[in-house]
């Protein structure tokens, strides 16, 4: 054993030496653009494909616009005209209602990387007239702030993270040496899947963007502290029994395993429901998430336990267990808590349903349709400032246009269909192969809802003309189109989640009654948490609202991650009913893991807490989510609201086994 257990913790060293690195390099290779993650069948992925008939395509538009109060100068414009030399930039487009504003649309290679095209822009325009303000927005701008925004992700949220389970762990085993094995048991699983997504999204196997990038930290931090909580807090309590370390883990390694193992299984299984997506994106975070999950399972399981097996009972010090001593889990907190459900389990679980009930009402005041781009920045952005003074001074889409493309013979009736309600101008900008190509400026911003509204409006009207074949792209109406598609996921891929996790939970359990009940309470608790989260994204933290997408990530990962707690406790409490029966099996697993069950939900919590530093509203959201969601279930649905059920339930809650 104490062959293997070198063998492990040096075969581990040599590895996370390796992958470790690759933590870091995950931004070479992710995706920003929202644009690429459509599915072909997208029309604004049509329009953007036909579009390569025409010249100029696939340059993404970046505008400098420059204002002063009071009216430009001819020195101003001159300036604004030298920024675009050396770039594929239109002439200078004055501000059709004064002369305090103009701009410039600057056509950017996409071969190149855009936030290195957009940053040679910004310095550009250093040295402008004392006054005078310029700033650099439009769609590549946008890509370019996002891309700064993420970055440094890694560093900043390993930091975060780190130094929150460090936090936590020494507070629940008072030991300054085992939070520092727990952390690198984290570090080596997030450096190994750090490598293999390297290397996937590198070969284009699958699509990374910065929000998968952060949440992969985040998950692999939570799920490997975690697992290792109920490890350790198994080891303990075999040390209390047993003389021989090795014989301890042992026996804590196989008593773990299971409810580990079929945890991990579960949320690998939930995350890869996401790969039903039609967006890129979603379809990528699937098999992201689940890289994360195998690779702290991994960790978990293998170096933890060799360092555990090396360490023995120095592993706690100062406090470490002694053999024979009395296990303080089945007393204190927990065991009160276990005795009340014993005695008052029909009233405890009304009343946390009731509970629970009182958020869900909240759940209709849920604006999940769909954000601005603007507002996906928390701080301030010059792209987000920049849209600000277009709109002031010209129609809000200007440099942005929405793109139709039609049969060249209705090029008249399709530009007469296209004056809808919200558009400033629509002109024919070229033809190739039999077909026109036509702009439509918006009067709104093109990330705004007002514009969306009005792309709706054109499609309308323009699919209405007979043998044009009309298609509506663009900005705006890519925009419209991932809003949809994100609807339709979330539609599709929930009632999945939901089969795929009935199905785990029937096989661990060998029933099917358990399983209708602790699904049927983990999606309890995620609406009553989405009623609180609606709650608080309206009226504290004043959120415009959310994209789509919010509400799928946020089920995904509770659903996923709230399973695992009821299966840590569910194995137990199946565990102990075969010796003591169900009602003194669910109290003794109810006190045997409330405790170490209650911290692997406070770190989970906090961990993914840890993302609201990153100024990224989608992710600020899913932060508070799944936070609030997991101590909701910790505190409430697993401590109370389940094993009360069990108990009044009793054994025809193990139906149709024989456990029953």
């Amino acid at each position: 054993m104490r062959v293997l257990a070198g063998v492990l913790l040096v075969g581990w060293l040599a590895l996370g030496g390796f992958t470790g690195p690759y933590a870091g390099k995950l931004s070479e290779v992710s995706e920003n653009d929202s644009s690429a993650f459509l599915p072909n069948s997208a029309e604004s992925t049509q329009v953007a494909e036909l579009q390569r008939k025409f010249q100029r395509t696939g340059a993404i538009p970046a505008i400098v616009v420059v204002e002063r109060q009071g009216g430009l100068t001819e020195q101003d414009r001159k300036f604004l005209a030298d920024r675009g030399k050396g770039f594929q930039a239109s002439p200078v487009i004055p501000a059709p209602n004064d002369d305090q504003a103009a701009q410039l649309v600057v056509l950017l290679d996409p071969a190149k990387e855009v936030r290195d095209s957009v940053l040679a822009l910004r310095d550009g325009t250093r040295g402008a007239p004392p006054g005078l303000t310029v700033l650099v927005t439009g769609p590549a701008a946008q890509i370019a702030d996002l891309v700064e925004a993420f970055g440094g992700i890694d560093g900043l949220l390993l930091l975060v993270a780190g130094a929150v389970v460090a936090l936590i762990l020494l507070v629940v085993y008072r030991s300054p040496l085992l939070p520092i094995v727990v952390l690198m048991s984290a570090v080596f699983g997030l450096g190994l899947a750090s490598f293999v997504v390297y290397l996937l999204a590198k070969n284009d196997v699958l699509a990374l963007n910065g929000q998968s990038q952060g949440i992969l930290s985040i998950l692999v931090f939570g799920a490997a502290t975690d697992y290792a909580l109920l490890l350790v807090s198994r080891f303990r309590e075999e040390l209390r029994d047993t003389q021989e370390r090795y014989t301890a883990i042992r026996t804590a390694w196989r008593g773990t395993i299971e409810p580990i193992a079929a945890s991990a299984g579960t949320v690998i299984l939930g995350v890869l429901c996401l790969l039903f997506s039609d967006l890129d994106s979603n379809k990528g975070l699937g098999p992201v998430a689940a890289i994360g999950i195998g690779a702290a399972l991994l960790t978990t399981m293998t170096f933890l336990p060799a360092v555990l097996a090396l360490l023995g009972r120095g592993a706690f010090w100062p406090f470490a267990p002694k053999l024979g001593s009395p296990h303080p889990e089945t007393s204190g907190l927990w065991g009160r808590t276990a005795d009340l459900v014993r005695r008052r389990p029909r009233a405890i679980w009304i009343v946390t349903t009731l509970v629970l009930l009182v958020g869900v009402a909240f759940l209709p005041q849920l604006k999940a349709s769909g954000t601005a781009q603007s507002d996906v920045f928390l701080t301030e952005v010059e792209s987000v400032a920049g849209q600000e003074v277009l709109s002031r001074h010209f129609p809000g889409g200007s440099g942005s246009p929405t793109v139709i493309i039609a049969a060249e013979g209705k090029t008249a009736e399709v530009l007469q269909r296209s004056k809808v309600d919200g558009v400033a101008d629509v002109r024919p900008t070229g033809t190739a192969d039999g077909l026109v190509r036509v702009e439509a400026t918006l009067k709104d911003a093109p990330d705004s809802d007002a514009a969306v509204a009005t792309v709706q409006r054109i499609r309308a009207a323009v699919h209405g003309v007979e043998g044009a074949d009309a298609q509506v792209g663009g900005q705006t109406a890519t925009l419209l189109d991932t809003r949809t598609t994100s609807e339709h996921d979330r539609l599709l891929i929930i009632p999945i989640v939901l089969v795929v996790i009935f199905l785990v939970l029937a096989l661990l359990l060998r029933s099917l009654l358990a399983p209708l009940l602790l699904i049927a309470t983990v999606v309890l608790s995620f609406a009553a948490t989405m009623g609180v989260s609606a709650l608080a994204f309206n009226h504290v933290f004043g959120f415009p609202g959310s994209d789509p997408v919010v509400p799928l990530f946020g089920f995904v990962f509770l659903v996923a991650l709230g399973i695992d707690y009821n299966i840590f406790l569910m194995t137990r409490v199946r565990e102990e009913t075969r010796r003591l029966g169900t009602v003194e099996g669910t109290v003794r697993g109810l006190s045997l893991t409330g405790g170490v069950i209650t911290s692997a939900g406070v770190v989970l919590a906090a961990t993914f807490a840890a993302l609201a530093v990153l100024p990224i509203l989608f992710l600020t959201q899913i932060a508070f989510i799944v936070a609030f969601g997991v101590l909701l279930d910790t505190l409430l649905v697993r401590s109370l609201l389940v094993p009360a059920l069990s108990v009044d339930i009793g054994g025809r809650i193990w139906w149709p086994s024989k456990l029953r």
